[in-house]
């Protein structure tokens, strides 16, 4: 075996490490739009992706790509994937809206847990010690995050939409990564957000006379600079990590988002949620190291 076939699995599980940590840092400032665009979560979801596919359609047709699909079962898949990610989103700014920014992204992260556990059953394996001990952690990291878990009604409500938004994911990362992974994230995410259109725009297309020029700002930047390009880095970790891997690592958008919610909304977090995020992160980090060991 030459040195550049040694090489190339490195390099492609280096990429994917890169693409899930850049993504992930991303997508711990989109939370905040669930609070700053005043529209309902199937709103924000719908218009979110026409920005979206519209500049990932520009980028692939300046890269000369072709935009079809191998085969007609592949359009079902995507159109499969698409359902779940417009209901994972949906379902994920919906709980920050009835509940809080915290209480939403703490929920959504569960889905870690329930990937170590739906995983092997696409790929014939059994959880893995680790694997389990490291998702307890994390859990244990994210109650810690939460400085005072009252269940009352609207945290209840917010933890339940959070955790049927964990679920959602948990699925599209898994058949993403198990039926579409032979297409450039791009191509995966174009199909993907074309899905979520068509899916939404019964339900919330009326909206679209009503949005005001700071709405309609406000969802360019969410489409392209929070959508578009940390979904399709989040989609191309996939292709070279497995989702297990990629859910425990993005864990660490809980501490990113509870800074930046300190930062622009004042909320401070105690000491708890401090040793909460210490632990998140150690989780991720051990994960990282010992799937990059595996693949030496």
């Amino acid at each position: 075996m030459s040195i550049s076939q040694l090489e190339s699995p490195m390099k492609n599980h280096t990429e994917g490490l890169l693409s899930v940590h850049s993504a992930v840092l991303i997508f711990g400032l989109t939370a905040l739009f669930s609070k700053l665009i005043a529209l309902s979560a199937i709103e924000i979801t719908l218009l979110r992706a026409v920005f979206a596919i519209i500049a990932i359609a520009i980028y692939i047709k300046y890269r000369e790509e072709s935009l079809k699909l191998d085969n007609k079962h592949d359009y079902l898949i995507a159109l499969l994937l698409g359902f779940f990610l417009a209901t994972h989103w949906i379902t994920y700014f919906h709980a920050m809206q009835v509940s809080s920014i915290a209480i939403g992204i703490i929920a959504l992260y569960t889905y870690p847990v329930i990937t170590v556990f739906l995983e092997p059953f696409f790929h014939g394996d059994r959880p893995r010690i680790k694997d389990i001990l490291s998702a307890i952690v994390v859990l244990f990291g994210i109650y810690l995050l939460v400085p005072e878990f009252a269940i009352d009604n609207q945290t209840a409500i917010g933890v339940f939409w959070g955790i049927l938004s964990a679920f959602m994911f948990a699925m599209r990362n898994i058949i993403h990564g198990r039926y579409f992974k032979s297409y450039p994230a791009r191509h995966a995410l174009l199909y993907q957000t074309l899905a979520v259109i068509i899916l939404l725009m019964p339900f919330s297309g009326q909206v679209i006379p009503e949005v005001s020029q700071t709405q309609w700002l406000q969802l360019v930047v969410l489409g392209i600079f929070f959508t578009a390009v940390p979904h399709t880095l989040f989609a191309n970790s996939l292709l070279h990590l497995k989702a297990k891997t990629v859910s425990l690592i993005a864990c660490i958008q809980v501490v990113y988002g509870t800074i930046f919610a300190a930062l622009f909304l004042t909320e401070i977090p105690g000491w708890s949620t401090i040793a909460g995020g210490l632990i998140v992160i150690s989780a991720a980090v051990y994960e990282t190291m010992t799937s990059h060991r595996q693949k030496r």
